[in-house]
């Protein structure tokens, strides 16, 4: 699976979305799905099973979602094995093609970063999935505390050279009963390449089930004081969730006629 690093808080989503400025990143991944042998902490595979099973994942070829603004909804679709992706709303239009990022803005009306933007939803909306990805280094972090509940959690760091903020951080925290996903806690190093103790928080707590997989039908931000979190800021709906064994068409994903190139930033 994909190498990750994800969510620095750098862009506006859009002129219709919430407050949230996250990061994603892009680097190449096989194409197809391989099989490596198990190398989780048995937090994560318990978080995972939560979820409906890492190898039903691993199964699936293709995910779309729609993020509902008002008046611009997106469509977002991306290759689970490849890591294409596709992003369609009105008037504009971005992806990776396998080999660039790239976007189609013929009004010039994006005012946002498409390099980030591109493929960012699809890893906020595909935990824990993700953090199955290649490149990752498990460890310990203790409990978090939140309205008299404690969530273990297991810590998330990258080998060097992974993605494009591999100074990044992450904890994911889960709920002890059902082992689901309720927390992640992430750090930003994207603007200054320097680590960071300042760890943001997503609940993650209102969930459906798709083709067997417990994914999320909304994410919210929450104001925090360090480890303390206090009430919510933003939230994210997603939509129209599809998952399929079956893959698009490379063209599908390919770099239309009159798009443009897009390069991203690599710390």
């Amino acid at each position: 699976m994909k190498k990750i690093t994800i969510l620095a808080l750098v862009m506006i989503l859009g002129a219709c979305k919430p407050n949230v400025k996250p990061e994603a990143v892009q680097s190449s991944v096989p194409e197809k799905a391989t099989e490596q042998p198990s190398h989780y902490p048995d937090a994560m595979k318990q978080v995972f099973e939560g979820h409906g099973g890492l190898e039903l994942w691993k199964q699936q070829r293709t995910l779309s979602f729609v993020i509902p603004h008002p008046d611009n909804p997106e469509t977002h679709t991306v290759d689970l094995w490849s890591r294409r992706d596709r992003v369609d709303s009105k008037g504009v239009s971005m992806g990776f093609d396998g080999t660039e990022i790239w976007l189609l803005d013929p009004e010039s009306t994006y005012k946002g970063d498409a390099a980030f933007y591109h493929n960012l939803m699809f890893y906020f909306y595909a935990m824990p999935f993700v953090l199955a990805d290649d490149g990752i280094v498990y460890g310990e972090t203790d409990a978090l505390r939140f309205e008299g509940k404690e969530y273990p959690g297991v810590r998330i760091a990258y080998e060097s050279g992974v993605g494009v903020s591999s100074k990044d951080e992450y904890y994911i925290h889960f709920d002890p009963d059902t082992h689901q996903m309720t927390w992640l806690g992430y750090t930003v190093t994207y603007r200054t390449g320097e680590k960071s103790d300042n760890v943001k928080w997503i609940r993650y707590d209102d969930w459906q089930t798709v083709n067997g997989l417990v994914l999320p039908k909304s994410i919210t931000w929450y104001n925090y004081e360090g480890r303390t979190i206090l009430d919510p800021k933003s939230t994210v709906v997603f939509t129209d969730v599809a998952l399929s064994a079956t893959p698009k068409p490379k063209e599908f994903y390919a770099r239309p006629e009159g798009a443009v190139s897009v390069e991203a930033k690599t710390n």
